[in-house]
């Protein structure tokens, strides 16, 4: 299936490695020219050469820290720069330390809610008004399980990760008839950094190891084994994609099965 994204403008936020890389790998395979960001240049650098050398019509790097507002303006700033302008637009950040709901403190609550809700907002509300002008965009918020299947010692996570997805709800529903849509990705359990620092942190709380704690995530999950970002990213191109352009408001889960909830 031709997807419709060759020549389309991509900036995919958090796409050095894990999740975000991997719809920056599939956007490049069908032709899109990526702006990728992160807080290390010469990562994002070798990042943008391997795009480039999967498919990517253009591919370029530029640091940003999402923990940084402020910064979102320059990245946004940047995308349109070297791309001309921005069509799709992947939210992506990491995701707040592990901690139970007892254990969440006001200060944390400001730091990640910053990272989690405020930055994501900030830059979208930069590039979203040329989207509506051009009659279509593609915003994706690479988001949890834990939006509708609270996860145990992610609080922080589970209470942010809401938030946005009710900002971006909300959003969708504005700028539907200007040709843009606005979507969730939700990962379950998807090996990446983040996983490997759940388990960690469930194992010190449990006296037991990381690899025993994955055991125990695969056994919860109905595919009976955790995902790979290999597995994740083409649903990211697919939703950013032509053929897509009747799905918003959505949130689209890649869990294996995990969240049993029919809504």
């Amino acid at each position: 299936m031709d997807l419709g994204l060759k020549g389309k403008r991509a900036l995919v936020m958090g796409a050095s490695k894990g999740l975000g890389r991997s719809i920056a790998d599939a956007l490049a395979a069908e032709g899109a020219a990526v702006v990728v960001s992160g807080r290390d240049q010469a990562s994002l650098d070798k990042v943008a050469s391997e795009l480039k050398a999967a498919g990517a019509s253009a591919a370029h790097g530029v640091v940003a820290d999402v923990a940084k507002g402020e910064q979102m303006d320059h990245l946004a700033d940047e995308a349109v720069r070297l791309l001309g302008g921005v069509d799709i637009l992947v939210l992506n950040h990491g995701g707040p330390t592990p901690c139970t709901a007892s254990e969440i403190t006001d200060a944390a609550l400001r730091t990640w809610f910053e990272q989690v809700v405020a930055s994501p907002i900030r830059i979208a509300n930069k590039l979203i008004p040329a989207m509506r002008e051009r009659k279509w965009g593609r915003v994706l918020v690479i988001g949890s399980s834990g939006m509708q299947h609270p996860i145990p010692n992610l609080a922080l996570s589970n209470v942010l990760r809401s938030a946005i997805w009710g900002w971006l709800k909300t959003y969708s529903g504005e700028v539907a008839k200007d040709g843009v849509t606005m979507n969730v990705i939700a990962p379950g359990s998807i090996m990446t950094d983040r996983i490997m620092q759940n388990a960690s942190s469930r194992a010190s709380k449990a006296g037991t190891s990381a690899e025993q704690e994955l055991d125990k995530m695969a056994e919860e999950i109905p595919a009976g084994r955790i995902g790979t970002p290999a597995e994740f990213g083409p649903t990211g191109a697919f939703l950013a994609s032509e053929q897509a352009g009747y799905i918003t408001g959505s949130m689209i889960r890649v869990d294996g099965g995990r969240v049993r909830s029919m809504f």
